[in-house]
């Protein structure tokens, strides 16, 4: 990796890549690291099942990680239903 990251951005990294509609170039204008650096930290922190089952899914048809894979239909990176996320926590719907 280019530059040394705290377990917060560590973990904030992690929770962008298993977003579906977080891409891969929004992780990398926010910590300046490049995909394959976090399939890296992906491969590094997770272990070896549940690293497998994330790239399944982001090579899925299912994953939006790629902008030019997108439909140009999805304008937003996470979901409308999600309120607010402090200190890498999604904060729970109030009913």
């Amino acid at each position: 990796m280019k530059m040394l990251l705290n377990l917060q951005q560590i973990d904030r990294i992690i929770e962008m890549a298993w977003e579906d509609r977080t891409p891969f170039e929004a992780i990398s204008y926010q910590f300046q690291i490049s995909e394959s650096e976090v399939i890296e930290l992906m491969r590094k922190e997770l272990k070896s099942s549940s690293f497998r089952l994330w790239r399944k899914r982001v090579n899925s048809g299912v994953s939006t990680k790629h902008l030019k894979k997108r439909s140009s239909e999805i304008t937003r990176f996470r979901c409308s239903r999600q309120k607010t996320i402090s200190l890498n926590k999604i904060s729970k719907r109030i009913n």
